[in-house]
């Protein structure tokens, strides 16, 4: 089965470096998107919908947290996986996170293992 993965953060470092662990991690995509913020992720998702978006919560524009938020009110993410990727690690901002929609959280610094542990349940 075909998957999709889009990767949002400011940074595109960043988006490089999440991307190479995934592929260490030993997990395929057919399609992968990037985006340098929540509004610019919100625009992708409107001409192609994903199936997990991996999103950081700072960046400018539009954070993480607002993306989460209206990403749940389109009917072309409802069934879309989001898992924040963050330095933040607070329980408050975590808990608030998933309340809003999103699927789950990896703080940074991360590892293949990690992405494999909370993708995988996604994958099927």
């Amino acid at each position: 089965m075909s998957k999709s993965l889009m990767i949002v953060d400011d940074s595109a470092t960043m988006r490089k470096i999440i991307m190479k662990t995934v592929r260490m991690s030993g997990l395929e995509f057919d399609r992968t998107e990037e985006a340098g913020n929540g509004a610019e992720a919100l625009e992708k998702l409107k001409s192609a919908a994903v199936d997990i978006v991996l999103c950081d919560i700072n960046m400018p524009e539009m954070n993480g947290v607002e993306f989460v938020k209206q990403a749940r009110q389109m009917d072309c993410s409802k069934n879309t996986k989001i898992i924040m990727v963050s330095t933040e690690s607070g329980q408050d901002l975590i808990d608030n996170l998933i309340s809003s929609g999103a699927n789950g959280y990896i703080t940074k610094p991360f590892t293949p293992e990690r992405f494999q542990e909370k993708l995988t349940p996604f994958m099927n």
